[in-house]
């Protein structure tokens, strides 16, 4: 191995921008025993498969319709309230 090394004639990487970032997630175990399942069925690995399924919504611009249940005021609260 040389002590230096010339790049001055080097290039950035042109797929930088497309590369991954790692993290941390915490995920229901029902949805990875899904993923996993489906990985086994079309032989590519469940990360993977998240990945380009998250990407699809992404590019699709897909957004989760949900509403949060009511809450209820809690007792003390009822009490104070009432």
């Amino acid at each position: 191995m040389k002590k230096h090394y010339d790049f001055s004639q080097g290039k950035r990487n042109p797929y930088a921008k497309r590369l991954k970032q790692q993290l941390t997630i915490r995920l229901d175990t029902d949805t990875v025993a899904y993923f996993r399942t489906l990985s086994k069925e079309t032989a590519i690995p469940y990360q993977t498969l998240m990945n380009l399924y998250l990407r699809d919504c992404a590019q699709a611009r897909r957004r989760l319709r949900f509403a949060w249940p009511a809450q209820r005021p809690s007792r003390a609260k009822a009490a104070a309230i009432g």
